[in-house]
Formats: structure tokens, sequence, C-alpha cells
């Protein structure tokens, strides 16, 4: 764990002789500190932590980085220039140390303290499926090691060093979340983490609006396979099924390591089967082995997700029963679930975010679904030059699966365009601009036969749609 004398260390270069104290882990919300936290005051384009520092210690935080002095009888050192000449031995917790920037100093503070450490870090990027696919590579790799992996989807320049000063040596893995919003950000993660393994899901639209287009995404993403040491430490696992993640294979000196639906890929399924709510079937093929598989991941598409986790089982030397076993544990749905209406109706709540990709296997699990299909989908946002073509697609395959099409939102009138195009009929698509109406038409028309799909970007909050249905 993680003391005060290794922070003042990583901060300053010198190691004072004094009693130490441990200090839990890092947080930035002084509601979120707990005893023997270490406390972060970012000042923020609303809040300024600064602020809220006697909260935190008061919560039980030892120490806390500071940008400028703060009111309050606190002890202060002031390690901009190196390690000030102070009595260390009379210095009692709480501490304020005062650095030049707090962002900065929590980042030189986590790549210290992860080059203290002995143990394997697998890096996961790719523009849909990183959160599913870390807690299944979580959940396998725990069969064998002590694993920690990232909370929720804290996988930016803040999130990704709070997650890895929560480490202790008594850790062995790592399995880290890395977003991407700019060229360079997976490649200032990587230098922090320093991944041994890479893995990358496939590269989408969601974020073109910010990055310019697929080709720049692809780019920043494949920073990952970059950072990683060469082969035999190193290893990317690569989706062979996407073409732009599949020719990283020439931005590494690590060991590649193919997964997909393709038989040249080194691990890859077919006879995919979903079975609603009750998971997947497949067979695995690796090497001359062949293995039929029942896992409880919701979604045909799920099988990737499967495939990301037994690869790097295999990749870190677990046997076929501990993949198995991590698989047929692994509860990866964070962001969907089904609950029933108060008709009876079943709602699959998608609502966190939406892209076209993620879309389209929500679609496919819909189809999934027995009933009446109501499919109720809204804009999905940030997707630049993508936006058009992007919610063509999802129209088009709105038009194939469901008996009911319900959008929300100006650019899901492009869902509903694609779908009247591809042939379903006009009566069966509603379009709407308000939420409440949506609300309203559901309530007056679902039966406790229908299988209702409910999926829009983060910033339609959609999710008052499912909590409607449910208390109606």
């Amino acid at each position: 764990m993680l003391t005060f004398v290794d922070t003042l260390e990583a901060l300053t270069r010198i190691r004072p002789a004094m009693k130490d104290f441990f200090l839990t882990e890092a947080a930035i919300d002084s509601r979120q500190v707990i005893p023997g936290g270490l406390f972060v005051a970012f000042r923020g384009e609303r809040v300024d932590g600064h602020n809220f520092v006697g909260q935190a210690f008061k919560k039980g935080a030892l120490a806390a980085l500071i940008e400028h002095e703060i009111e309050g009888n606190y002890t202060t050192l002031d390690v901009r220039n190196g390690l000030p000449a102070v009595d260390f031995n009379a210095l009692q917790p709480p501490v304020c140390l005062l650095v030049p920037n707090t962002l900065t100093a929590l980042q030189q503070l986590a790549a210290y303290w992860r080059r203290r450490l002995n143990l394997r870090v697998i890096g996961i990027t790719g523009s849909v499926g990183k959160s599913t696919t870390k807690e299944a590579i979580a959940q396998v790799l725990s069969q064998r090691y002590k694993t920690l992996k990232s909370l929720a989807n804290l996988n930016n320049e803040i999130g990704l060093p709070l997650n890895v000063l929560r480490l202790t040596p008594g850790h062995q893995a790592a399995v880290l979340e890395m977003g991407f919003y700019v060229l360079g950000e997976i490649a200032q993660l990587c230098e922090i983490a320093l991944p041994q393994v890479g893995v990358l899901t496939n590269i989408g639209t969601v974020h073109a609006e910010r990055a310019g287009s697929q080709e720049i995404i692809a780019q920043g993403k494949g920073e990952l396979v970059e950072a990683l040491p060469p082969a035999p430490e190193g290893v990317a696992v690569l989706n062979y099924d996407d073409p732009y993640v599949r020719r990283m294979r020439e931005r590494t000196r690590a060991r590649v390591f193919y997964y997909g639906m393709s038989p040249e890929a080194d691990l890859w399924a077919d006879e995919v089967q979903g079975l609603g709510l009750e998971g997947i079937r497949f067979r695995l093929h690796y090497k001359k082995e062949s293995l039929y598989l029942r896992v409880p991941m919701i979604g045909r598409h799920s099988v990737e997700t499967a495939l990301r986790a037994a690869a790097v089982g295999l990749v870190e030397h677990l046997t076929w029963d501990e993949i198995i076993r991590g698989l047929q544990e692994s509860q990866t749905q964070l962001r969907l679930s089904a609950v029933r209406a108060r008709n009876g109706a079943l709602v699959i709540d998608d609502t966190y975010n939406a892209a076209p990709e993620s879309t389209l296997a929500a679609l496919n699990l819909l189809e999934e679904m027995s009933g009446r299909k109501v499919a109720v989908l809204g804009d999905m946002l940030e997707l630049g030059q993508y936006e058009r073509e992007g919610h063509q697609k999802v129209g088009m395959r709105a038009a194939q699966v469901a008996d009911v099409l319900v959008t929300l939102g100006p650019r899901a009138r492009i869902i509903a365009e694609a779908a009247r195009k591809a042939g379903m009929k006009k009566s069966a698509i509603l379009e709407y601009d308000d939420i409440q109406a949506v609300i309203e038409w559901l309530k007056q028309n679902l039966t406790a036969e229908d299988a209702v799909l409910v999926k829009g970007s983060h910033g339609l909050r959609m999710d008052r749609i499912v909590a409607a249905l449910e208390a109606s």
C-alpha cells in the first residue's frame, strides 16, 4: 500500500526519514474519501476542490494535494521546488502537499507507484465493449491471480491514475480501461500504467465528432499496442474481424494474438446461438482444440467479449478449466438489464449510451426475444461525419427486427426514414421529439407479451422512460 513517504519521494525524488503512514486510496471527490485516503483538490469549471479539503480531512483523509494555500489550521508542505527543510519526525497528519499542478502530481504519483509493483497490467481500449471486456477478463484472471480492475468508467487522465493508486503489492494483475478523445492520450496513460498486454475491441464511429474520423480514432487507439514491450513480454490481443484493428500488427513489437469469428484468428468461434436473457452458446477453437461453451452473457455479440477474456487467459497461462469457470461466472452486462413494466412487458434497458455498433448489437438481442418487438431508439450523439450513415444503418436493421419503431430526437428521425425505405410500414413507425410523449404512448400501447428495447445516447436520459414504465 502506498505510504506518505512514497508520495514525498514521488513528488520530490527525495525519501525523507520519518515515521511513515499508509494512504489507502486517492479521491477527487470529498464525498468519496475513505479513512486514511489521499484527497486531490482539482479546480474545475464549476467547483474548486480546494474548498472541500477540510471536509475530506473530516472524513479521514490523511493527506491532500493542493495548488494554493487554503484556509484552516492545517500543516502544509511546499514541495514545488523539492523537499522543504522541516522536522519530519514532528510531522503529524493530516498534511497538505502544495504542488504546481494537482493533476500532474496525481499522474506522477501513479507512475511512481506502478513502477514499484511487480504485476501484469492488461490495458483495454476500443470504441465499444471496453467495460464488459474489462469485467470478463478480470473474472477470468481472478481464477488464479489476485486481480484489480478499473472502477466504473475511470479510464481517462484522472481516472486511470486513481485506479493505479488502488493497487497493493499483493496484486498480481490489473485490468485497466483506457479511453480516447485526443491523440496522445492513450500514450500518456500507457506511460503511467506500463501495460504488458493490450486488448483492442474495435474501431467504431463513437466520438468521431471530436476525433474527426475512424482513421484518427484508429491512430489514437493504436497507441496502446505501440506502448507494449517487445515479445515475449508484450502481447497485443487484436480483433481479426476489424480491419482497422487487424492492421495494428504493423505498429507493435509485441507478440500478436488474434481473436475473432474467422478461422484465420488464433482463437475463434462459430455456431453462435443467442439464448435471449439466458445467455449464449458457441463453439470455441484454439489450435487443435474445440470446445462447446454456454456462458451467461446476453446477446450474440457477447461472443467477442468471451473471446477477448479467453485470449487473455491463454496469454497469461491459465488452464481451460480456469478460463471456462471465469467465463461462466462472469456477469458483464453492467449497462444492460432487463426489467418488467407494471403491465408485464419485458423492457431491455440499454440506456447508458449508444453508438451504431452497440445499437445494432442491441437490436440483435431484441430479435431473440419472443412476442411483439418494440424498438425505442433515440439520437446517437458525437458521430461527426458518420452521423447520417450510422443512423441509417440502425434504421435498416430496425426494419428487419422490430414490429414497432419509436424514435426520439431529431437525429433519430434518420432511423425512422431509413426503416421506411427498408420496407417497414409507416403505421409501425412513430417519431417524437418529446420524451414524455414517448412514455405516454408506451404506457397506453404496451402489452404483457411485448419485448421493448430502449436505447439512446446518455444525453437524452432515456433511463427516464424505463423508470416511468416500471412505476406505471
